[in-house]
């Protein structure tokens, strides 16, 4: 609060008139500004469209006859003040496209006496007109740091202790590093909120706790539309090989967890076969590094409007950023990259503005790509500096199909010693995960309308009734690894 402080005091020594916080956290901007003007000793006034102008602090109050719940009357009277008060308006943005007001406005961020007023404008978003733009200063408040989000999550569990006959919240030093981590990009107050709940409801903060704080972070941020956030993540035990990409990332997760880090890994594309694991790879990452997964879907960014796709991609990219720690995930992004049928050049325009994301970027947003279709994959996404490394997926060879089995059936409760792995590997050559998966779901259906429990043979009949995507798209598949070797780093 102090930097905050220091700046809006540089502000009004320079004799702004007309000052613009845009914020989701009112009551702190409030508090700021009271003890500043309790320091110079200034009187300060604010307005609301419900309770009018009201005096805070030193000076005269306003007289009750006057309406000033309706702004432009109160504009009209903090035009004509005299003196150098502080006026401080909350949410005058729905009245902003009032002829009347902007002019107000105008003349009061033009007035040449001295003393005069200084106009504080806050609101959780404020888009002057033109004319108003080169007359106003904008002010950004400071997110907590670090050491201030600890302090909040400590005196809240202070709070607890005492309101629990002193029992201590139980926790450790790694989890609580990582909901501190979690807590950025939430202002003082939204963090109190979720370290609040975190601890209220069964006086612990463990790991189990981290999706739960995720979720509520997405929901006070208000991220909705082209942005969805992932609640079930998967661990890199519930995923079938891909050894070279697990080391990989585990090689970088200590890198990226810590904060101020000069190299943070910026993300990585997988490429490869469909079915073969992509996705599920995807959202293992942010289940083994313990962050929130945002995926982002190309096909909700489309807007009939001129730029507004364009915006819409931007806003989404912002809200990540505000999300960070975390993961974004793109999911068959060149579907939405595809060179335009027309001429309007709206794919070229969001390659151009996700790609200076991707260079220019410096909070920990790790992006994870998937892709399909390499042809139509632009160069530049590929380059390094804008991504780590591109990942080839490929079909799994027998041994992970045999893990694939395992895991699959174990997730449906069945008892895995029951089942030949090594038989039913062998007899799905050439299937995807997605594939095993799919004839698992079907054996259990076919099992259960007789009433006979699941055997292996009753597998490998599935298996035989499938033709598998390597079958199907023989051409295709030969062609996509023909192109990944070479140019990509096998996950495998």
């Amino acid at each position: 609060m102090k930097n905050d402080m220091h700046d809006l005091s540089l502000l009004l020594d320079s004799r702004t008139r007309l000052v613009i916080v845009e914020t989701w956290d009112e009551p702190r901007v409030l508090e700021a500004i009271g003890m500043l003007a309790i320091r110079r000793a200034q009187t300060w006034y604010t307005w609301n469209h419900v309770e009018g102008l009201r005096r805070l602090g030193f000076g005269s109050d306003v007289e009750q006859a006057e309406d000033t719940a309706d702004p432009d009357k109160a504009l009209e009277r903090i035009r004509t003040d005299n003196q150098p008060a502080l006026y401080v308006m909350c949410d005058l943005h729905p009245f902003i496209d009032s002829p009347r007001v902007v002019r107000q406005l105008k003349m009061l961020a033009m007035n040449p006496a001295e003393p005069a007023p200084t106009l504080i404008l806050v609101s959780h978003a404020l888009t002057l007109p033109p004319e108003l733009r080169r007359l106003a200063s904008s002010l950004s408040l400071s997110m907590p740091s670090a050491e201030q989000l600890a302090t909040i999550v400590r005196e809240e569990a202070a709070r607890w202790s005492e309101q629990n006959q002193g029992k201590r919240v139980r926790t450790d030093n790694q989890t609580l590093e990582q909901v501190v981590g979690n807590l950025r990009g939430t202002t003082h107050a939204e963090a109190r909120q979720l370290a609040r709940k975190l601890i209220h409801d069964d006086g612990a903060i463990t790991r189990e706790d981290l999706p739960v704080l995720n979720r509520a972070k997405f929901g006070l941020l208000g991220m909705q539309g082209v942005l969805s956030f992932e609640y079930e993540t998967a661990r890199f035990s519930e995923v079938g090989g891909l050894s070279s990409l697990k080391a990989w990332l585990n090689d970088r997760q200590a890198a990226f967890s810590e904060a101020g880090s000069a190299d943070v890994p910026k993300g990585l594309l997988l490429v490869g076969v469909q079915g073969a694991g992509k996705s599920l790879a995807a959202k293992s990452v942010a289940g083994v590094w313990g962050l929130p997964l945002l995926r982002l879907d190309f096909a909700c960014l489309y807007d009939k409007y001129i730029g507004e796709t364009e915006k819409n991609l931007r806003e989404a990219l912002n809200l990540a950023d505000s999300m960070e720690p975390c993961v974004l995930w793109i999911d068959e992004i060149e579907k939405g990259l595809a060179p335009d049928s027309g001429e309007s050049g709206v794919s070229r325009r969001l390659l151009g503005t996700l790609l200076t994301w991707m260079a220019e970027r410096k909070t920990r947003v790790f992006l994870v790509a998937t892709a399909n279709d390499v042809s139509q994959l632009p160069p530049e996404l590929i380059r390094k500096g804008r991504i780590d490394e591109m990942f080839f997926v490929d079909l799994p060879d027998e041994s992970v199909r045999a893990d694939i089995f395992a895991i699959h059936l174990a997730r449906r409760e069945l008892e895995v010693n029951r089942f030949d792995l090594p038989a039913l590997a062998a007899a799905s050559a050439g299937f995807s995960g997605a594939e095993i998966e799919q004839a698992i779901v079907a054996a259990v259906y076919a099992a259960a309308a007789r009433q006979e429990p699941i055997g292996t043979a009753e597998l490998i009949d599935r298996l035989a009734q499938t033709s598998p995507l390597s079958v199907v798209m023989a051409e295709q598949i030969d062609a996509l690894r023909a192109w990944a070797q070479g140019r990509a780093v096998m996950a495998g």
